[in-house]
């Protein structure tokens, strides 16, 4: 299956299936799933990044386990709109995983989304530790839950 177009990606989904919502991170990648109505995404994991085929059976242990139908990955534009290194490696990624696995992927802009989430943390007044430790499974979940909403229009 091809990378989709957010408006494709709910309705390729197998019946109950869920999505993971990746922030693809160069020393982490923060998870998170949705309900299996594709409408809540909860921040679930990070996994600590070592190499792709690694990085790539962990990830797809947790789609066995979960049942998870499609992917969103966040796709780290820059301000501008252009498309960078970082984007590049995400596609990358992406293409990679895709040889191993056919799965429906999806990319959303996350824009911000680290930064909203350290805010909202920071506003919270969590620890600086507490925040290393779950900014990028929320960060996840904030990319996850604008996708839910866009594919919801």
């Amino acid at each position: 299956m091809p990378i989709l177009a957010l408006p494709a990606l709910i309705p390729a989904l197998p019946r109950h299936a869920r999505l993971l919502g990746l922030d693809l991170g160069t020393k982490t990648i923060g998870l998170a799933l949705s309900d299996v109505s594709c409408t809540i995404a909860t921040p679930f994991d990070t996994i600590r990044r070592t190499k792709f085929t690694k990085d790539a059976e962990a990830l797809l242990a947790i789609v066995d386990r979960h049942e998870v139908g499609g992917l969103v990955l966040g796709l780290p534009v820059e301000m501008d709109g252009a498309e960078g290194a970082r984007c590049q490696s995400v596609r990358a990624f992406a293409v990679n995983l895709l040889k191993l696995r056919d799965l429906p992927i999806v990319f959303w802009d996350e824009r911000l989304s680290t930064a909203a989430v350290t805010r909202t943390l920071l506003e919270a007044d969590a620890s600086r530790k507490r925040r290393a430790e779950v900014v990028d499974k929320l960060a996840a979940a904030y990319i996850l839950q604008g996708a839910l909403d866009g594919a919801r229009g």
